[in-house]
């Protein structure tokens, strides 16, 4: 058993997921890693599935620092334009992160994520700083729906190898990733809020 699920189970809790490495992964995917995490939290059924939230993290400019990112040098932050993880609203005393591209603890207990990766807005310029869209896992498995385009340059080669299975899609769409990663409230499923009122929602009350 890996070191982080030791000490997942140590604190009382049961990993929703595999292993790391025995995760449906394809690098540069997110939001598809994390929707097939929420498939496998569905079939398994070891917890409710509505206690699952897909976070897309961006903000208006689409530049996003975060640390602690398997691609990253050193303590440098790896700016991305978009980033997807797997929130578990727990029944237990804290809540925890899944994240397939961090070298942290798969899973993480949520403050220790919050202080590691996502450190403080306050050190941020504004135009750096995070916003979330939290869209309940039954509801993402639902609606969400990519051709993987996004990933293609102008000539039409991938800037990165696509997932082996099939796109993703809905009876209504074949595309709608946008709709995930705008933080327009008016736009899409789910909720949009700042990162400080999801560290308030979501951590630990002192």
């Amino acid at each position: 058993m890996e070191q982080p699920r030791v000490a997942a189970a140590a604190a009382g809790y049961q990993p929703a997921a595999p292993a790391r490495h025995a995760c449906v992964y394809t690098s540069c995917y997110c939001e598809e890693n994390v929707w097939k995490l929420c498939e496998y939290i569905r079939s398994y059924n070891q917890y409710p599935l509505e206690e699952f939230y897909a976070v897309f993290i961006s903000n208006e400019r689409r530049m996003i620092p975060l640390w602690k990112q398997q691609s990253g040098c050193g303590d440098e932050p790896v700016v991305w334009d978009y980033h997807v993880i797997l929130l578990h609203v727990s029944s237990g005393d804290q809540n925890f992160i899944y994240d397939l591209d961090t070298v942290l603890p798969f899973p993480c207990p949520f403050d220790t994520y919050i202080e590691e990766a996502f450190k403080s807005d306050d050190i941020l310029l504004p135009g750096f700083r995070r916003k979330m869209r939290l869209i309940r896992a039954d509801l993402y498995l639902k609606t969400f729906a990519s051709d993987r385009s996004h990933m293609k340059d102008a000539n039409g080669h991938w800037q990165k190898p696509p997932p082996s299975y099939p796109c993703i899609e809905t009876a209504d769409s074949k595309m709608n990733l946008d709709d995930f990663i705008s933080m327009n409230p008016k736009v899409g499923w789910g909720s949009v809020v700042l990162l400080p009122d999801f560290v308030d929602r979501y951590g630990r009350q002192s």
